[in-house]
């Protein structure tokens, strides 16, 4: 078989798996519109009651998992091309606890109810400086895969502590409810809230654009330079999207884990590694398996409802150990 006809089959199969993950994902969202304590057609529900329940409380949550999901997808398949390091993921990395860390902060600084825009903007500055923490220890090789990746542990265990440290001293019960958000939940997002959005999505299809780019930057920074490409420029973009878009996420739906980390990591080792395909296909994939553990969160117990990120964290934390014990990192 020819090279343009390899490159052209991969193509194919890179265009079939869209298509089957969008028919997944319009599936996974139309059953998670329809199922709960009472069941709804979403294209025609019966009464005000329904109507309300969809309107107000379903599609909201949905539109929050399918976001951040696809957020934290598409920013996992980026962090593994800018670290160089197929293991990165904004919870793994502690990224997403830099976020949650500087939420607490915030709560404690500001006696009223912060506004979104300054619950997002508090969170994706967490989130940088976390970032870009990681980006200057990666460059240059100043420190082993590995290293960095136990970096990025002990830096979510030490944002996990303070965390803890703020509930534990707080009286505020507000505050003390935020714990169970913090374990990820999307339960009680409103329109309010979504207003976000507004600022992602253009954020998230810009970061989906930017593949050609970072197939670019895989091939190394001088390689990169040659080829015309403004290494330093772009890198800086990708921390600021990448910050803005787990800051974001951490914002609205809390701490959610592995999600980063699993989904671009099998579609690689599936698909191939063309991100010009793999971004994109990551957010839609990202948005399809959250969408279906936060359906899975509100069935699985009928007398209470799981925050979705013990949901993702169960199933991502044996395939994070599969994924260690396969790539023999140094």
């Amino acid at each position: 078989m020819h090279l343009n006809d390899l490159i052209a089959h991969q193509q194919q199969r890179w265009k079939i798996a869209g298509v089957v993950i969008a028919v997944l994902l319009v599936a996974v969202s139309l059953f998670s519109l329809s199922v709960g304590e009472l069941w709804i057609l979403p294209w025609a529900p019966d009464g005000a009651l329904e109507t309300q329940l969809l309107h107000q409380l379903r599609f909201p949550r949905l539109i929050a998992a399918l976001m951040i999901g696809a957020a934290l997808a598409s920013s996992g398949a980026v962090l593994q091309v800018l670290l160089g390091n197929p293991l990165a993921e904004p919870g793994v990395l502690g990224i997403s606890g830099g976020a949650s860390l500087a939420l607490v902060i915030l709560l404690f600084l500001v006696p009223i109810d912060p506004s979104a825009t300054l619950t997002m903007t508090a969170a994706m500055l967490g989130a940088m400086v976390f970032t870009l923490l990681l980006v200057g220890l990666s460059r240059g090789g100043r420190v082993s895969t590995a290293k960095l990746l136990l970096i990025g542990v002990a830096l979510g265990i030490l944002s996990g502590a303070v965390v803890t440290w703020a509930f534990y001293f707080s009286t505020d019960l507000s505050l003390r409810q935020l714990m169970y958000w913090l374990m990820g939940s999307v339960g009680g997002v409103n329109w309010q809230q979504l207003s976000i959005a507004v600022v992602v999505a253009p954020v998230l299809l810009w970061l989906c654009c930017r593949g050609r780019q970072l197939d670019v930057l895989m091939l190394g920074e001088i390689h990169a330079k040659q080829l015309g490409l403004d290494v330093i420029k772009l890198r800086w973009k990708l921390i600021f999207v990448v910050s803005l878009l787990v800051g974001a996420s951490v914002a609205l739906g809390g701490v959610i884990g592995f999600i980063g980390l699993v989904v671009p990591h099998l579609l690689r080792l599936a698909l191939g590694t063309e991100n010009r395909f793999l971004v994109p296909l990551s957010a839609m994939s990202g948005a399809l398996i959250l969408a279906f553990a936060d359906t899975l969160s509100r069935i699985l117990l009928s007398s209470a409802e799981l925050p979705v990120g013990v949901v993702t964290t169960t199933i991502g934390a044996p395939i994070f150990v599969w994924m260690l014990l396969r790539s023999h990192i140094d």
